[in-house]
């Protein structure tokens, strides 16, 4: 019964995974869409980030290992606690970027910009840190690369997920910077980026 568990652990984890994809992705192209602002200034540099955050999923995707195996096949402890990080991260992610879009209503965007009568978000998943989609996303890059990738594979693509991230928060910051002013520097100063107490 052990053995049999273990067995379809990966095809679970997959299966989760997939779900979440599913979901992630229609709270993004299924959301009630708010009526269209114009925008006030909007920075074009951060499609880069975009861009770069984009080939680290096709990294992890097109990077497949055997269907229905664990990331780590010599070690029974190591791949369940995989899956299940892999489990816990996408429900994670999936739970926090509904959040985020949530709070952000008329004023989320694929790229950097600031509407009219734009405000900073400080409440929701925005008071742990200041770009909580970007960590969804980044918990749904791990989520994947354990589920059907190889370790090698989710390394190289965090690598070039967080330069695609950096960029885009430098950019979105910018813009945040300019309008909100000692406002804004106080927030960023108490809460982290993308990894609370670390980035």
């Amino acid at each position: 019964m052990m053995r049999l568990t273990f067995e379809l652990l990966p095809t679970l984890v997959f299966v989760v995974v997939v779900v979440c994809w599913f979901v992630f992705a229609g709270v993004f192209l299924l959301r009630k869409q708010p009526a269209s602002l114009p925008d006030e200034r909007r920075e074009r540099g951060s499609l880069i980030g975009v861009a770069l955050q984009g080939l680290s999923y096709a990294v992890v995707w097109g990077m497949r290992r055997p269907a229905f195996t664990p990331i780590f096949l010599h070690s029974r402890p190591l791949a369940v606690a995989a899956g299940g990080l892999a489990i816990v991260a996408a429900v994670g992610s999936v739970w926090l970027v509904t959040n985020a879009v949530r709070t952000l209503g008329k004023e989320w965007s694929v790229t950097a910009r600031l509407v009219q009568g734009h405000t900073l978000a400080t409440s929701g998943p925005y008071a742990y840190v200041r770009h909580p989609i970007y960590t969804g996303m980044l918990g749904m890059l791990v989520a994947t690369g354990l589920a059907v990738s190889y370790w090698i594979a989710l390394l190289a693509a965090l690598i070039v997920f967080f330069i695609g991230t950096i960029i885009r928060v430098r950019s979105e910051e910018r813009l945040l910077r300019c309008a909100f002013g000692e406002q804004f520097e106080n927030y960023a100063r108490r809460v982290s980026a993308i990894i609370p107490g670390l980035y």
